[in-house]
């Protein structure tokens, strides 16, 4: 078995409707899921991806309204890369972020910057046969855009520890001490250790909650079972209704979720109109009309894009 890379990378928001704007507009990714925290579910879960929420796309969000900055120490992811297709585009990002007003330090193929709330976010120029992940925007060209998930950095006090558990849990293939890759039939991600700040990290606007890597569905119990083998402390099988879960820590204290590749985002919405209203699984279907009085309102990015 491998997995499949990258499935969703879930962090946190005290501003969703600046969320929105900076992601759906700036980044120009599709608002493909407004829906809630099923842990917590007066809480957004806002899933921003490519046109149909593949797998491999999805950068999530819990927005906690005001939430104070967090800051990103040991055990948690500190930077997210995705893919971009050329040099060129480089320059169209670099150009773009200016425009609005962000910040960016760039390397010979590569683009930094930070999003309103402090994440860090890099666009690498990266090779690869697997499948582009894009979203359509009528600002930036489709041989420019965004094109799934690269990698994720985290910071490791200790790399070497959690290189056994990486490799016998989840698979993970080293290519030095402090960097990983996984990859399945369809698509890879590389998963690297920094050295960790000495401040400790605080959980907050900015800040990464959880990495998902992507299994088929059929294997998804067997993964359970070899992370319970490798020494895990997993969570059962959760059903989140367009996807099913387990959770746990890897060594270092990075929390970990294995996500199946479906049943996906059309369970509930149409494609063509996917992230344009609140959508809830059945469980929580009861609790509708007390969720819209709590959650914040927000735009529909795709319509007042379309409408320019």
């Amino acid at each position: 078995m491998k997995l499949e890379g990258i499935h969703h990378i879930t962090a946190i928001t005290g501003d969703a409707p600046r969320n929105v704007e900076f992601y759906a507009g700036t980044l120009g990714l599709r608002l493909v899921k407004k829906t809630v925290n099923q842990d917590d579910p007066t809480v957004y879960h806002l899933f921003y991806a490519d046109e149909k929420g593949s797998p491999g796309s999805d950068i999530t969000f819990f927005e906690y309204p005001g939430v104070a900055r967090g800051r990103a120490g040991a055990g948690m992811v500190h930077r997210i890369a995705w893919r971009i297709g050329s040099p060129e585009a480089l320059d169209f990002w670099e150009e773009r972020l200016n425009a609005h007003n962000v910040a960016s330090k760039r390397g010979p193929d590569y683009l930094r910057f930070d999003d309103p709330e402090g994440l860090g976010l890099e666009l690498r120029v990266t090779e690869t046969s697997d499948e582009p992940l894009r979203a359509n925007h009528p600002d930036i060209p489709a041989e420019l855009a965004l094109l799934g998930f690269d990698g994720v950095c985290a910071y490791s006090a200790d790399p070497q520890a959690s290189a056994r558990f990486l490799g016998d849990a989840v698979g993970f293939t080293p290519q030095s001490d402090n960097e990983w890759t996984v990859r399945g039939a369809q698509r890879g991600s590389f998963y690297v250790y920094d050295v960790a700040p000495e401040q400790r990290g605080l959980n907050g606007a900015g800040t990464v909650h959880h990495v998902a890597w992507a299994s088929p569905l059929e294997e998804h119990a067997s993964w359970r079972e070899r992370v319970v083998a490798a020494g895990g402390d997993v969570t059962p099988i959760i059903d989140r209704f367009y996807f099913k879960s387990i959770y746990f820590r890897e060594p270092s204290g990075v929390l970990f979720e294995i996500a199946t590749m479906g049943p996906g985002f059309t369970a509930d919405e149409p494609a063509e109109s996917l992230g344009e209203s609140l959508s809830l699984p059945p469980a929580f279907e009861s609790l509708r009309d007390e969720l819209v009085k709590v959650l914040t309102p927000l735009p529909n990015p795709r319509a007042e894009s379309l409408t320019r």
